[in-house]
């Protein structure tokens, strides 16, 4: 069974709740392995690949949330 078409509208509406999906998996101390088979890691990676100008890889996310938890560990 193929997976459902999801619009390039539909992508951008859900992209914050994408991100707060990877945070809160990063937070988790999730691998990166783990990470890039998740439904949050795909559509933020698809997002990238069609609007590459407006929206960051996954794996820049992953590393300015990460760099995030490092900053808030060092207060």
């Amino acid at each position: 069974m193929a997976p459902p078409k999801i619009s390039i509208g539909e992508l951008e509406a859900k992209h914050p709740m994408y991100c707060k999906a990877l945070k809160i998996l990063v937070r988790q101390g999730t691998s990166s392995a783990k990470l890039q088979r998740t439904l949050c890691w795909d559509r933020l990676r698809l997002l990238n690949r069609s609007l590459p100008r407006q929206y960051k890889s996954p794996e820049q996310l992953m590393r300015i949330i990460q760099a995030g938890i490092s900053m808030n560990q060092k207060h």
